[in-house]
């Protein structure tokens, strides 16, 4: 594991502001990880690989030294104090069938344990979506299958598969793992997919690395045959309702749509006053278009959390009032693009606001 040069506190203090920040915005809140992630000190690969029970700590995962984690993990609650955001941890357990309870740091102290867990939740986050939000983190993790990517052999009868799972000594087949009896139900069929997991006393989700986006995508799960032949017939006798009811929904999610985008467009005037409304509609409804991935569609966008807003119009402006589209064309890489335009990205947020250039992060 090679280790970065120590900066200056003051450069670190920087980065993890940077990243925390961004990451508030997207999510409504933030824990360590998360900034670590975004900083680039814990590769998504090698955080999979812990969460996966295959890596002792968490820390023997990142790319720095301990004493510079330490001073970030200072920097970071710090951070989060003064922006009022409210402390919550959460267990972090192994994406193994044991569920084991998963460590942070060499030392296992228990403060720093207690750091690492902490999630920093935004005060303007809605109660029911903090309550939600609590939920997801308190359920045990997903046992995950593999579709391997390269060659591999079971480390107990040395057979290979198109799927595996990963325990302590290794790569097992599905046989060696006692999971052989479970048949493959591909993703699409969100109705099929939720009964047959919730009729299966065993289950486990199918994912592949994708070497283009640098993640596990889900390809499907796998459940009890009998499981998945029970949710087949439930899904057919009620296809019809099914149908009916998904309509009506469409026709909520649309009503509902256009009063988010309103409010999201009344939040950007709010911030950003000399803003021209036709502009603030247009970036409102393109950061909050339906399942787009974009800002305005993560739990800190639904939320109007300022910091999103401020995301969704910074990107407008990047894209719309600037060369950083056609430096990203000619081959400069997206941190320098951004630095390039940072100028005229902050002129632009300065005439719509009477705040001063640079405070917005572009």
């Amino acid at each position: 594991m090679g280790h970065t040069g120590i900066d200056g506190s003051g450069a670190i203090a920087a980065r993890v502001s940077r990243a925390a920040d961004a990451v508030l915005a997207e999510k409504a809140y933030v824990a360590f990880i998360d900034v670590l992630v975004r900083m680039r000190w814990l590769e998504p690969s090698h955080l999979a690989r812990w969460r996966q029970g295959r890596v002792a700590t968490l820390e023997n995962a990142t790319r720095v030294d301990p004493g510079k984690l330490s001073a970030a993990m200072d920097l970071f609650c710090r951070w989060a104090s003064e922006c009022g955001l409210q402390p919550s941890e959460t267990d972090y357990l192994a994406r193994t069938r044991d569920h084991q309870k998963l460590q942070f740091s060499a030392s296992g102290d228990p403060a720093v344990e207690s750091a690492y867990r902490t999630h920093w939740i935004s005060p303007a986050l809605p109660e029911i979506e903090r309550r939600q939000l609590t939920e997801r983190q308190s359920r045990p993790p997903e046992l995950l299958v593999f579709n391997p990517v390269n060659d591999w052999s079971c480390s107990e009868c040395g057979a290979s598969g198109d799927l595996l799972i990963m325990e302590d000594a290794g790569p097992l087949c599905m046989t060696c793992a006692d999971l052989d009896h479970l048949v493959f139900l591909p993703r699409g069929d969100a109705a099929l997919t939720r009964r047959a997991k919730k009729s299966s006393s065993l289950s486990a989700v199918v994912v592949r690395f994708s070497r283009a986006r640098g993640r596990y995508e889900r390809q499907g799960i796998l459940v009890e045959d009998q499981a998945l032949e029970r949710a087949e017939v439930e899904c057919l006798a009620d296809e019809e309702a099914r149908g009916r009811r998904r309509v009506r929904e469409e026709e909520r999610r649309a009503e509902k749509d256009s009063v988010f985008q309103t409010a999201f467009t009344a939040a950007i005037l709010e911030r950003f006053p000399r803003c021209p409304t036709e502009r603030a509609n247009a970036v409102a409804n393109h950061a909050a278009q339906r399942a787009s991935g974009r800002i305005g569609r993560s739990s800190a966008g639904r939320a109007l959390v300022p910091e999103a807003v401020t995301v969704a119009v910074v990107a407008s402006v990047r894209h719309v009032d600037t060369r950083y589209d056609e430096l990203l064309m000619s081959g400069v890489e997206r941190a320098e693009a951004r630095a390039l335009v940072r100028a005229e990205v902050d002129r632009v947020l300065e005439k719509w606001s009477a705040v001063s250039p640079g405070a917005h992060g572009a």
